[in-house]
């Protein structure tokens, strides 16, 4: 049985996922409009990858009988000053998707939920390599602000998409 806490604060994190599905939908969209196809690339991937991670916890709490509730989420930021400030942007916020997930296991850990702490590993994981990627872009994008052939070289060569992690937790509607 999933312990109540933590499916409410799933639930929490379903809504964060989900904005942050269409935050960076945003960020592509600010680079389609830019002609930088590669980065419009990477972020409507992102994008996906945020989605599919909301699924993933609402499969979850379907699996163990828990409630879903879906979250209303905030407008995305819209505009941006620069090449950089998108990627200055996402950095921000896996950094504190990375506190949100230590914060569901904790909870899991606290109320002796095992299996969900089992369940939040692989988010545990997927946190590293996602502030990891964010640090890198952003460090390539201030680096060449000026040249955007540059960033969207690094991304073609550097970001060749996501790979099926066989190790992934299922998502709901698939």
């Amino acid at each position: 049985m999933v312990a109540a806490r933590f499916a409410d604060q799933l639930n929490v994190q379903i809504g964060n996922e989900l904005a942050a599905h269409n935050q960076y939908l945003a960020c592509a969209v600010h680079y389609d409009a830019h002609t930088m196809p590669r980065m419009a690339a990477f972020f409507y991937g992102q994008a996906l990858e945020e989605r599919d991670h909301a699924m993933m916890m609402v499969q979850y709490l379907l699996d163990t009988d828990s409630p879903v509730e879906i979250p209303s989420v905030p407008a995305p930021v819209n505009g941006f000053e620069d090449v950089v400030a998108p990627v200055a942007l996402a950095l921000e916020h896996e950094k504190r998707v990375t506190e949100q997930v230590n914060g569901l296991l904790r909870i899991a850990r606290e109320e002796h939920d095992y299996a969900s702490e089992q369940f939040m590993q692989w988010f545990i994981k997927e946190q590293v390599e996602e502030v990891a990627t964010m640090s890198d872009l952003l460090a390539v994008a201030t680096r060449n602000r000026d040249d955007i052939e540059d960033i969207e070289e690094y991304v073609a060569r550097e970001q060749s998409g996501p790979a099926d992690d066989p190790t992934a937790p299922r998502q709901a509607g698939i």
